[in-house]
């Protein structure tokens, strides 16, 4: 070994001993970094976990990628109830938060920040905290880490009486996050007459009133946003266009109308793309500064007297089962391919919907997303294989498959800001087909040719 590269190894020796000692934020994890090409499609794949952690990515309706395009941020079980960046590049994982957090995981765009929400030590009160993640990369790098405070910083605190929830989203402002609020503090400001929904399909969830807030992270003020009488769910930001919301109505399954968007002072409450009973619209997601992607399922199957079960569309009144969800009678008449079903992408400005794209059979795509320059949208399938679709000539091409039907979750795919790759969460290379890993999917290098 060369004089240099010894003093690399005691260097990086210093690091691992200060930042292990330290056991928070900062600590610091060795590369798993891998390029796996894929067995199907040949493309190459960038794990950036590979080992069974608990990893998962963070949903689609948020950002994945810090600012400065160099850090995936992500869940994980490596330290219980910590969040951990790891370095696209070098494959370095360092952990980015220290005291927990709940919900969903805040990514500014403008700056090095991390937002989330966490329990306080009084019952039914949550904290915003701000995360600075440049100086923690930084101290981290250098094994010099200071206290936890130093680098997060309480933005404010919600009230018990609020009834605040986890699902929170950054404004593309970077000044106000919105958050859901209880049924007692939402009741508190629904319009006279409204209706008050019940539970909704065998889930037995999607019950109101709910509500959204929102605060100031500099200054901690609190405001309301709207009440509605339905359970709220996947509360996002437009990242695009401050102050503009959207959000669904949750029963965990199929809604009679699961898509809405609304202003932060509350005006413009409408539903985001009226749907129809046998319609079967989910896991909706911003793309672009006028433009929301969602699946339109197509999951019924045709049950055979032999047993077997194709696409296709059921018998009336048939109970086919499976295991993706919704083929059963209890979710209702929806979902049906006799009707137009895909990636659809809705304008929030015309109005207009457009179908990018479908699978030929089976339930069809199921979480999607696209890229901010109106590109290219992706979705996986229940097979976990990844398509990408060329918005203006329609083809769809496989990126990757073998994924395993097994895994505990599914890719969730999400583009990153240049529109150049894909984030997915996979377990591909996981032992016991369930534990998932982290990786990146390159847009092929001829697509993005095209003009």
């Amino acid at each position: 070994m060369t004089s240099s590269s010894l003093l690399r190894a005691a260097v990086c020796a210093a690091i691992c001993f200060t930042t292990a000692a330290h056991a928070g934020i900062g600590q610091r994890f060795p590369s798993e970094r891998k390029v796996v090409k894929d067995p199907v499609t040949g493309t190459e794949l960038t794990f950036l976990t590979s080992t069974p952690k608990g990893d998962s990515k963070i949903y689609p309706t948020h950002p994945q990628w810090t600012s400065d395009g160099q850090w995936v941020i992500f869940r994980s079980k490596r330290v219980e109830g910590e969040a951990m960046a790891v370095n696209e590049k070098t494959g370095d994982i360092v952990q980015v938060t220290e005291g927990g957090y709940t919900g969903m995981l805040n990514l500014a765009r403008k700056s090095m920040k991390l937002y989330f929400m966490r329990p306080a030590a009084e019952k039914d009160v949550l904290q915003i905290v701000e995360v600075d993640l440049a100086a923690v990369f930084r101290d981290s790098a250098a094994g010099k880490m200071k206290p936890a405070a130093t680098y997060q910083r309480i933005s404010g605190t919600t009230p018990a009486a609020l009834g605040a929830g986890g699902d929170m989203a950054l404004d593309a402002d970077e000044e106000w996050a919105y958050f859901r609020v209880g049924k007692e503090e939402a009741a508190k400001h629904l319009p006279a007459g409204s209706k008050i929904e019940e539970a909704f399909g065998p889930r037995k969830m999607g019950a109101g009133p709910n509500g959204i807030a929102r605060m100031n992270v500099k200054t901690g003020e609190i405001r309301h946003v709207v009440s509605v009488g339905f359970q709220i769910g996947h509360i996002q930001a437009n990242l695009y266009n401050p102050g503009e919301i959207v959000f669904c109505w949750e029963t965990g399954g199929k809604s009679p109308q699961r898509t809405w968007t609304v202003m932060a002072d509350g005006s413009g409450l409408r539903p985001l793309y009226p749907e129809a009973p046998y319609e079967w619209v989910t896991h909706e997601a911003v793309i672009t500064k006028d433009e929301v992607a969602m699946a339109i399922m197509g999951h019924r199957q045709i049950a055979h007297e032999d047993g077997r079960k194709t696409g296709g569309v059921a018998a009336p009144g048939t109970d086919v089962g499976g295991a993706n969800p919704g083929q059963d009678a209890a979710w209702g008449n929806a979902g049906t391919r006799e009707k137009p079903t895909g990636l659809a992408i809705v304008n929030l400005r015309t109005r207009e919907m457009t179908i990018a794209g479908q699978t030929p059979s089976g339930s069809g795509l199921w979480h999607v997303h696209g890229s901010p320059d109106g590109r290219f949208a992706v979705g996986d399938d229940f097979s976990r294989t990844l398509w990408l679709i060329d918005r203006k000539t329609r083809e769809m091409k496989m990126l990757t498959t073998g994924h395993k039907t097994t895994a505990a979750d599914h890719p969730h795919p999400t583009f990153s800001a240049d529109g150049t790759k894909i984030e997915i969460q996979s377990a591909m290379l996981s032992e016991d087909g369930k534990a998932m890993n982290i990786v990146v999917v390159p847009v092929p290098a001829d697509w993005l040719k095209r003009k």
